[in-house]
């Protein structure tokens, strides 16, 4: 049986209060948090290390810290698209840590993205503030072992669906990358060699040894 599992931590214990109590969520059984509740969840100290989700709807996702080969590889993705930002100008990178608020009110944690600097501009202050208010131009999601295909299938989905202009799907365990765009077919491409950023990320040719293969 597939469950999540969430810390329970009081802010200021008392002798008679445990603080290491766990809750044991069944699959099949949602937790659902308002907005500010979910950025009061996040602000929790023993929270931080954790990559918390929310759905549209309200629904909360807890996922598991990265393998160390995951860690790894998805270093490499955000260094390539770190190097390429730094030299272009362009716009603003992120790594998995990031949280965006959707237009749909989902609160979404890619594994990388970006921004062009005249989007996250024209955004006002109260909309940077926080998980910001808006989808990025690019994200990246790097399957784990843990992770069914077809959920980040749908994930990348609603992505596209909420505003981004290029996603890649990058699938280690069959060694092979789906790349999602407006108003298209995703494209299945078996063990590419390298990754074109098209007209999002000009000039972005991403190298997938390391990545996608070792």
């Amino acid at each position: 049986m597939s469950t999540t599992t969430l810390e329970k931590v009081a802010a200021k214990p008392t002798a008679d209060q445990r603080t290491d109590a766990t809750l044991i969520i069944p699959e099949g059984v949602r937790i659902i948090v308002g907005p500010e509740d979910f950025e009061r969840l996040c602000r929790v100290p023993a929270n931080r290390d954790l990559r918390l989700e929310r759905s549209a709807d309200g629904g909360l996702t807890v996922m598991a810290p990265a393998s160390s080969e995951g860690g790894e590889k998805n270093q490499e993705l955000g260094r390539q698209l770190g190097n390429w930002n730094k030299a272009s100008g362009l716009g603003r990178a992120y790594d998995s840590s990031a949280g965006f608020t959707m237009p749909n009110g989902a609160v979404l944690s890619p594994d990388a993205s970006w921004i062009a600097h005249q989007r996250w501009d024209a955004l006002p202050a109260e909309s940077r503030s926080g998980f910001a208010r808006i989808a990025p131009d690019f994200v990246a999601e790097l399957r784990s072992p843990s992770d069914t295909l077809k959920e980040l299938q749908a994930k990348m989905a609603e992505y596209i669906a909420q505003g981004v202009r290029l996603g890649w799907l990058i699938d280690p365990i069959s060694q092979t990358v789906e790349i999602h765009r407006p108003g298209r077919e995703p494209e299945t491409l078996s063990r590419p060699a390298t990754l074109s950023g098209e007209d999002v990320l000009p000039g972005l040719v991403l190298d997938l040894k390391g990545i996608l293969f070792d």
